[in-house]
């Protein structure tokens, strides 16, 4: 297990750091379809695969990057300052690459020895899984696919039917791109680039050995697999919003030094009360990724030691929901010390603006945590509360 002090990231997640930053031209290049064609462009994700982007859980020994809890939030974050759709597409596949912790050695070859590998999952709905021969039929259509257009196998969450009866039990299934269908209905303001829309299996046979259950076993060691489901899902985009903040305050104290007011005769670099607002924006992102990440180290602590984990899962959940808050407060604030120029489509800070929003509307990080970080401190009944 990685320890608490862990905050040191491996040569693996430096390096794809920088290799995130040498693509800052080239996204730069292509941004402008990012709006109209609602996906990026299909060279641009060769080379996000090609960086092994799309496989930071996965083990190395199914040739992946084996990255720890940490690192990956290191990785995902960058991806974000970069772009907002990239650092989504990046946790949402990067993060489902932990799948290889969880099927057979054989099935999760079948998968990831393709080297453009994206497994596009959502948790936006209950399919239906209906017991057969070695496997199960499955029946259902889900929201918010993201990245379906450079999907290459997908991931659903399904109730399971055995006789004519609702067992109870929920599982995973995966099923490769030629059973899938894709919706074209991705018509949002913001993380547009995204692909994220609806697809559709109809009565899609999947082998028991591209299943497992909701909880499941590891096949890989590593705390990190076996990590609450709801708590590892939650945490795949979280970090997003703070990347996409950490972006624009980028792109404001580099246009700040010289940018000015019309009405103006002063930078705003020279202006105390933007010099104020710019320390506090530092501060209340820094100590939200701070939260973010020392929650998470104390979940895996948990699990670890095998200590009830009800208080570290909320625990986490908030710092999720606090992140993407944190990340709106300062955006909005940068946001505002830029006046009018923030509004202008050729500013980076529009569209960091609208991809944080549509990124903290996630369930992940939905403000109902605050409730039930509540209850929690409050001693009242938790039994109904999904966390």
């Amino acid at each position: 297990m990685t320890s608490r002090a862990e905050s040191r990231s491996s040569d693996a997640a430096l390096e794809l750091v920088a290799g995130v930053h040498d693509l800052a031209a080239e996204v730069a290049q292509h941004r402008s379809t990012f709006d109209s064609e609602g996906r990026l462009p299909d060279r641009l994700v060769e080379e996000l695969a090609a960086l092994g982007l799309f496989r930071l859980l996965l083990p190395t020994s199914l040739g992946g990057r084996g990255l720890s809890a940490l690192e990956f939030m290191d990785v995902v974050e960058a991806a974000a300052a970069l772009d907002g759709a990239i650092g989504w597409l990046v946790g949402n596949g990067g993060g489902m690459a932990r799948a290889g912790g969880y099927l057979p050695e054989a099935s999760a070859r079948e998968i990831f020895d393709d080297p453009l590998a994206f497994l596009v999952s959502s948790t936006g709905a209950v399919g239906r899984a209906v017991r057969v021969a070695s496997g199960y039929s499955v029946t259902g259509r889900w929201p918010f696919g993201s990245g379906s257009p450079h999907g290459t196998w997908f991931v659903t969450i399904c109730a399971v039917e055995d006789n004519h009866q609702a067992t109870g039990e929920l599982i995973f299934v995966y099923a490769p791109r030629k059973d899938v269908l894709l919706h074209d209905n991705w018509r949002v303001s913001g993380l547009c680039a995204t692909g994220s829309v609806d697809f559709e299996f109809v009565d899609v046979f999947v082998p028991d050995r591209f299943t497992h259950a909701f909880q499941p076993e590891p096949t890989q060691p590593g705390t990190l697999f076996r990590l609450p489901t709801r708590s590892i899902f939650s945490w795949t985009v979280a970090t997003v919003p703070l990347g996409i903040a950490a972006g624009a305050i980028d792109d404001f104290a580099s246009n700040g030094r010289s940018a000015m007011r019309r009405s103006d005769s002063v930078a705003f670099a020279e202006r105390e009360l933007v010099q104020s607002q710019l320390g506090q924006v530092m501060a209340r992102t820094a100590a939200s990724r701070a939260y973010l990440r020392h929650a998470m180290s104390t979940l895996l602590e948990g699990v670890e030691a095998g200590t009830e984990l009800e208080a570290g899962r909320i625990d986490f959940r908030l710092a999720c929901t606090f992140a993407s808050q944190s990340a709106l407060w300062a955006i909005d604030l940068v946001t505002e010390m830029a006046g009018a120029a923030a509004i202008l489509r050729s500013s980076p800070l529009e569209r960091r603006e609208r991809d944080a929003r549509a990124a903290a509307k996630h369930v992940a990080m939905s403000p109902a945590a605050y409730v039930t970080g509540g209850k929690l401190r409050l001693g009242c009944d938790l039994s109904n509360t999904s966390f």
